[in-house]
């Protein structure tokens, strides 16, 4: 007599109230739901391609073509023989960028000025909006005073802040001039006019709003910094320059990334200042201006001005590429 086993059946797991909690979630992801979360997702996405990207890459393909924004765009490469104006829409290659670099007299000296604002902000104008927030956040009297007095020039148009400037720097009846005694048509010192100085004069007047806008940024990330961490590292025996340094500023290294983002970016896009002062002209020519100028201005060169404005961008990428790079690097080799 031959015995036949048979394999137990599969016991079934009791369902748990965190499945039924779970399966209940799910089966709550109604129709209505989703065209909520696809009109919440979809809509910020294509403002942003409408805005940011369609507008970049479109100017990254116009900045090989040669186009005066009139007629429309072709494939046919553009003939070096011929004028302007019969070469219209055509493809020029990458001859703009090195009309840039080579023949045209301005590029040099405004990406110049561009990095020389770019280090000015980042070696005074942060560390200064840095210093105020730190001197706030420890409650000082008559803190909310001095934040709000620092914080009038953001609040300011830049326009608003070159004209207030300008009353400033007047040549016989600025303040400037005044107070130091050198407001006479012998003496007096033209600070706008005069080439060697009117790019620092204007670097003085972005940096008393740019500081103000750090300060708020770095005030932001002080007070969200546990409370716990200071009074730990006090007990340590650090003194406050130890504990800011050592412990406080690290642990802001999201507002860091912001800062600097922000900075790089204030500081390439900066084109009221200057052309509030004499138009970009005279030893103020930014990489901002020069863009402007030649798409919408007299000559009327968009794809030559779209070069330009490619090359800002891949400059305003490079210093925060590094920076992010070197701040994730340090945190991956923890």
């Amino acid at each position: 007599m031959s015995s036949t086993s048979q394999a137990p059946a599969p016991v079934k797991e009791p369902v748990t109230a965190e499945r039924r909690v779970r399966r209940r979630g799910v089966r709550r992801l109604t129709t209505r739901d989703r065209i909520v979360v696809a009109v919440l997702l979809g809509i910020p996405l294509l403002l942003d391609l409408a805005f940011v990207w369609f507008p970049a890459i479109g100017t990254i393909l116009l900045s090989f073509t040669k186009w005066n924004g009139v007629g429309s765009l072709h494939t046919k490469t553009c003939k070096p023989n011929l004028p302007s104006i019969l070469n219209n829409g055509c493809v020029n290659g990458i001859q703009n960028y090195h009309q840039a670099v080579s023949t045209y007299p301005e590029f040099w000296p405004a990406v110049r000025h561009n990095l020389i604002w770019l280090a000015v902000f980042i070696l005074f104008a942060t560390p200064l909006g840095m210093l105020f927030a730190v001197l706030i956040d420890r409650g000082i009297k008559g803190s909310r005073m001095y934040q709000s007095i620092l914080f009038l020039p953001v609040m300011l148009s830049l326009a608003l802040v070159g004209i207030i400037w300008e009353f400033m720097y007047s040549q016989n009846f600025g303040l400037i001039n005044t107070v130091i005694g050198r407001n006479g048509n012998d003496n007096a010192i033209d600070w706008l006019g005069n080439p060697h100085l009117n790019l620092w004069a204007v670097l003085v007047e972005a940096t008393w709003r740019q500081s103000g806008y750090v300060m708020v940024l770095y005030l932001a990330g002080l007070k969200a910094v546990d409370p716990t961490l200071r009074e730990a590292a006090l007990m340590d025996g650090a003194n406050a320059w130890q504990t800011f340094w050592r412990v406080v500023f690290p642990v802001m290294k999201p507002i860091n990334i912001v800062i600097m983002v922000v900075t790089v970016i204030e500081s390439l896009r900066a084109f009221d200042l200057v052309y509030i002062t004499n138009k970009g002209l005279n030893g103020l020519e930014l990489l901002s201006v020069l863009v402007t100028s030649n798409i919408v201005g007299e000559t009327q060169r968009v794809g030559f001005g779209s070069a330009l404005g490619v090359v800002l961008l891949v400059i305003s990428l490079v210093p925060i590429s590094v920076f992010l790079y070197q701040t994730f690097r340090r945190e991956e080799t923890r």
